[in-house]
């Protein structure tokens, strides 16, 4: 549901508004929308942030974070009994949708406080996509998936568990944020403005219109059940950014993550991968005010 903001944007005619034509192309992790966004495949990126800071740890500083959406983990890990704690996963399979993908984050907190690792207490599995991650736990290929909302609850109505309820741990993170090129931010600066006064209408009709929300999410995740969309966006929406804000803490749990792998991270700060000059010129200019009614 925190990607969900292009979809609203399009079926509520937010691009035509503000003069604009995106063609929205769904890829399944964040490494993979990484690598297409720095081969020149698209200008804008809304994914987690781990991606990009490791390429930018890395020496491929292209990409930039000019809004937020979600800065903390809401995935969860659910199993079928037996299973009730993630001690009776040791020996199991655990899947997750990519090795760098923020369900692989995730999965890898959760087991890390209970001391288990990857590949000596359990087996990770890359299923691809969320989509892709719930058909792989309903056919039997993992013992226990790493899901999103509205997917936990699909899951749940299909007799699967919480074995971590991710919303209560409130792990800071880049869980989703609006990424750009430097060099489409020299080149293109009013079109990016105009696309993110488009995406802070879009979280307006997120947060205020839940109807209007249920009914793209049907739309576009082919889900039609209202009860699951219900637990889905009631779990969510709590930890969605109503003023797109980048928060540098989310930022700097990324980077004390890769950190222990690669030491250059340590001498990057948040605040060289954050440009906050949209956010800015929106909130200077009264127009989040305007929007919203009243200060969020």
């Amino acid at each position: 549901m925190s990607q969900s903001m292009p979809w609203i944007a399009e079926e509520a005619g937010l691009f035509r508004k503000y003069d604009l034509e995106f063609p929205l192309v769904y890829i399944g992790s964040s490494p993979l929308a990484t690598a297409a966004m720095l081969g020149g495949d698209g200008e804008l990126l809304m994914d987690g942030g781990l991606g990009p800071v490791r390429a930018f740890v890395q020496g491929t500083t292209e990409l930039v974070c000019i809004g937020g959406q979600k800065n903390i983990l809401t995935q969860s890990i659910l199993a079928k009994p037996p299973v009730k704690r993630l001690e009776d996963l040791r020996g199991k399979k655990v899947g997750v949708t990519r090795i760098g993908a923020t369900t692989h984050y995730f999965a890898v907190q959760a087991f890390r406080k209970i001391g288990m690792e990857a590949g000596r207490d359990y087996t990770m599995i890359q299923t691809g996509g969320a989509p892709e991650m719930l058909a792989a736990l309903v056919s039997g290929a993992i013992d226990a998936g790493t899901l999103s909302s509205p997917l936990d609850a699909q899951a749940i109505a299909q007799g699967y568990q919480y074995i971590v309820y991710g919303p209560d741990l409130r792990i800071p993170q880049v869980a989703v944020g609006f990424m750009t090129r430097r060099s489409t931010l020299a080149k293109r600066p009013q079109v990016l403005g105009r696309f993110m006064r488009v995406m802070a209408e879009a979280a307006k009709i997120l947060h205020t219109d839940k109807e209007f929300t249920f009914k793209v999410l049907g739309k576009h995740l082919r889900i039609n059940d209202r009860k699951i969309l219900e637990a889905g966006y009631n779990a969510e929406i709590k930890a969605l950014e109503p003023r797109l804000t980048i928060r540098p803490e989310a930022f700097q749990a990324v980077l004390d993550d890769v950190a222990q792998i690669d030491p250059r991270a340590k001498k990057v700060k948040p605040q060289d991968i954050i440009d906050s000059r949209f956010l800015d010129e929106m909130t200077r200019s009264g127009f989040f005010d305007k929007l919203w009614g009243e200060k969020s």
